[in-house]
C-alpha cells in the first residue's frame, strides 16, 4: 500500500515515511489518499473507498495498527477498540544485554504497528548519575542523549518512553564497590532509615528525571524478603519489617514528588504483608490492613498459569488493597537460550481477560533477560503481537504480522524449538540451556536428556532450516539462525553425556574412542558456529558490555569439550588407568522435581554446568 497525505495531515509525514516500509509488505498494493481523524476514544475505525484511505484513531499507535491491518488484506473496512487504555512492553535492559538506541528504536516501530502505547526500559544501574560515576560503570549504562534519541523517535509513533527502576532491592551490581557498602542492608537490599541510602536516591532519580520526560515510573520495591535482617538490625536491633518498608516507602515517595513523578510499585511486598507472606493466595482473608501511600499503583504480576480464574481471584484481592491496581504479564525470554512462546501465548490470554473482566486499566508485558540475556529481545515478537490481539477487539491476522516482521507468524514461533516441549503450552522450560551447559564429564543433566526423543534436535534444524529459507529477507531471520545453530550443536552435544558414561561403564573401547575421534571434534566446530550465531545476535540487538560473560560460558564449553577428549584418549593410551568422574556411582539429578524435563524452567548457568561453588 501506498499512502499520499492530504494537506492537514501533513504532521504525519513523518510518522508515515517511518511506516513505508511495513505497509509496502502487505498484499494490498493501491495507492490512497490518507484522511486521518482522531478522536477520543482508543481504537480506530477504517475504510477503503475510491481510492481513500479514511481513517478515524485514539493514538498513534492506533494509528499504526490501522494502518498495517488496511495494507495487510483485502478488507474495505474495520475498525478496532482498545479494551485497555494504557497497554505497553518492558524491556530488560539490566541484565547484561543493553539494547542499543537503533535496537530500542526497532522495538518502538513494531510495538507501535501492534498498537502498544508505551515501551518501558528496565534499568536497574543502567543509567549514567553525575554524582555516582561507578553507577552502570563498565556495564554499558545510557546517557541522558541516549535515552533522548529514543524518546524523540518514539514521539514520531507517540509511544511512551518510561523507567524501569529498583528503589530497595535488585540493585545488585553497585554491592561490589566499597562505597556502597554503607547503604546495602544484606544481599543487594538498600539499608532503610539511612539518610546517605536518601541521597544515592535522590541522584538516582534525579537522574532518571532528567533523561526521561514520562512522568509515569515504575520504583521496583519487590522480592525484598531480608529488608531489616543485615546492617539495619545490628544498627537498630530487630523492628516491624511492615514498618521499615513503609517509612522507607514514604522517603521514596518524598523523591518522587520532588520530581514530579507518578509512581508504580510491584505489589508482592505489600500483598504479602496484606496475606501473611503469601503472594499467589486464593480467598484468605487479608491479615492486616496496608495503608497505600496516595498516588502509588501497586502492580500484580504473574507469568507463571494459564488459568484465568487465578489472575481473576489474585486481581480481586489486590482490589481488595487499594483501587489503584495494575498488571504485568511475561513474554518469557529469561534464563533460557530460546523463547517460550506457546507457553507466554497461553498464559498471557487469560491474564488479559481477568484484567478486563476487573477492569484493570494498565497493562505491561514484560521481557525479563535474568542470567545474562542469552535469548533474543526480538524472541518474543509473536507473544507480544498475540497479547495485543488480546487487548484489542477483533485481532490482526498473521498477513499483519508478516507485514511487520517479514516472516509467517507460525515460522517465528518455530524459535521456541530449542527447548523441547515447548510447544506444549502446560510447560515452559530452558531444557536446551541445561543441555548446552550440561558438563561431558559430572553429566548433571545425563538422566534428563535421556527423557529426549532421540530425533528431536535434528527434526527441529530441518523446520529451522525450511523456515529460514522462508524468512531469509525478514529483519529478524537472524533470531532463527541462531536457533538453528544451537539445535544443530544439540543433535550431538545434549545426549552425549550419557552415551559417554555408558561407553565407559560397558567398557566399549570403540565407542569411547569415537566419541573423542569423531563427535568431540564435531561438537567443538557446532560451538564455535552457534557461538558466531549468538555473537551476530548480540551486536545486532545489545552494546558489547555483558558479552563477556557469555564468552566466558562458550569458552569454557568448548576447553571442557577439549579436555574430555584428551581425558578419553588418555585412559584408551593407558595413561590414567580410570576417568573418576565417569567411575562414580551416578545420581539422577535432584534440581528439577522428579528429574522431569517438563520442569526444567528457570535454573540459572553457575546451577546447570557444576555441582561446585562457582564465585560464591
Amino acid at each position: 500500500m501506498q499512502l499520499v497525505l492530504s494537506e492537514k495531515e501533513n504532521d504525519l509525514g513523518p510518522f508515515l515515511e517511518e511506516m513505508k516500509d511495513v505497509l509496502g509488505e502487505g498484499e494490498e498494493k493501491g495507492s490512497f489518499l490518507l484522511m486521518a481523524e482522531k478522536k477520543e476514544t482508543a481504537g480506530y475505525s477504517f475504510s477503503k473507498e475510491n481510492g481513500i484511505l479514511s481513517v478515524c484513531f485514539g493514538t498513534r499507535p492506533d494509528l499504526a495498527r490501522a494502518l498495517v491491518r488496511a495494507a495487510s488484506g483485502s478488507e474495505t473496512k474495520g475498525s478496532e477498540e482498545r479494551r485497555t487504555p494504557d497497554f505497553g512492553y518492558m524491556a530488560d535492559c539490566a541484565r547484561n544485554g543493553v539494547p542499543t538506541v537503533d535496537a530500542l528504536k526497532r522495538m518502538v516501530k513494531v510495538l507501535a504497528c501492534m498498537g502498544y502505547q508505551f515501551l518501558g526500559l528496565y534499568i536497574e544501574d543502567i543509567i549514567r548519575i553525575p554524582e555516582e560515576p561507578y553507577v552502570g560503570y563498565m556495564r554499558g549504562a545510557y546517557s541522558k542523549e541516549e535515552i533522548g534519541e529514543v524518546i524523540r523517535y518514539a514521539d514520531i509513533f507517540g509511544v511512551e518512553i518510561r523507567p524501569y527502576v529498583e528503589t530497595l532491592a535488585h540493585l545488585n551490581q553497585i554491592t561490589r564497590y566499597s562505597r556502597y557498602q554503607k547503604i546495602i542492608d544484606t544481599d543487594d537490599i538498600l539499608l532503610a532509615g539511612e539518610e546517605e541510602t536518601y541521597r544515592f536516591l535522590d541522584h538516582y532519580l534525579g537522574a532518571v528525571s532528567d533523561a526521561f520526560r514520562s512522568r509515569r515510573i515504575n520504583i521496583g520495591m519487590d522480592e525484598a524478603h531480608m529488608v531489616g535482617l543485615g546492617k539495619y538490625l545490628d544498627k537498630h536491633g530487630f523492628e516491624d519489617r511492615v514498618e521499615i518498608i513503609l517509612k522507607h516507602l514514604d522517603r521514596v515517595m518524598e523523591i518522587c514528588r520532588k520530581y514530579g513523578f507518578i509512581p508504580e510499585m510491584w505489589s508482592d511486598m505489600f500483598f504479602r504483608l496484606a496475606f501473611g507472606g503469601e503472594y499467589y493466595v486464593d480467598d484468605k482473608p487479608i491479615t492486616r490492613e496496608i495503608h497505600i501511600p496516595e498516588g502509588l499503583t501497586i502492580c500484580y504480576w504473574d507469568y507463571y498459569t494459564t488459568d484465568e480464574a487465578r489472575y481473576d481471584r489474585m486481581l480481586k484481592q489486590h482490589l481488595r488493597i487499594t483501587d489503584h491496581v495494575s498488571f504485568a504479564a511475561g513474554a518469557w525470554r529469561w534464563a533460557t537460550l530460546s523463547p517460550s512462546n506457546a507457553f507466554s501465548i497461553a498464559a498471557g490470554r487469560p491474564a488479559i481477560r481477568a484484567c478486563r473482566k476487573n477492569q484493570i486499566s494498565s497493562i505491561v508485558i514484560t521481557g525479563w533477560g535474568d542470567d545474562g540475556s542469552e535469548c533474543s529481545q526480538f524472541g518474543t515478537l509473536p507473544t507480544l503481537f498475540a497479547d495485543a490481539n488480546e487487548v484489542y477487539e477483533d485481532g490482526l491476522s498473521g498477513k499483519a504480522y508478516k507485514a511487520v516482521t517479514g516472516m509467517s507468524f507460525e515460522d517465528a514461533c518455530l524459535a521456541d524449538l530449542g527447548n523441547p516441549f515447548a510447544g506444549d503450552i502446560c510447560s515452559k522450560n530452558n531444557a536446551g540451556k541445561l543441555f548446552l551447559y550440561n558438563d561431558p564429564l559430572i553429566g548433571t543433566f545425563d538422566s534428563t536428556a535421556a527423557q529426549l526423543d532421540d530425533t528431536y534436535y535434528a527434526d527441529a534444524a530441518e523446520k529451522l532450516d525450511a523456515a529460514l529459507r522462508r524468512s531469509k529477507n525478514s529483519p529478524f531471520a537472524y533470531v532463527l539462525a541462531e536457533q538453528n545453530n544451537l539445535c544443530r550443536l544439540l543433535v550431538l552435544k545434549a545426549k552425549f553425556g550419557d552415551a559417554l558414561r555408558t561407553a565407559y561403564k560397558d567398557g566399549d573401547r570403540e565407542a569411547l574412542r569415537l566419541l573423542a575421534e569423531e563427535d568431540i571434534p564435531q561438537i567443538v566446530n557446532r560451538i564455535d558456529s552457534f557461538y558466531a550465531a549468538i555473537k551476530d545476535q548480540w551486536s545486532r540487538e545489545n552494546k558489547p558490555f555483558g558479552f563477556e560473560v557469555l564468552t566466558v560460558r562458550f569458552g569454557g564449553l568448548r576447553q571442557r569439550m577439549l579436555d574430555t577428549k584428551e581425558r578419553i584418549q588418555d585412559y584408551l593410551d593407558g595413561k590414567e588407568r580410570a576417568i573418576p568422574e565417569l567411575a562414580e556411582n551416578y545420581l539422577p539429578q535432584a534440581l528439577l522435581p522428579e528429574d522431569d524435563i517438563h520442569t526444567a524452567d528457570y535454573l540459572p548457568w553457575w546451577k546447570i554446568v557444576s555441582p561446585s561453588v562457582i564465585g560464591r
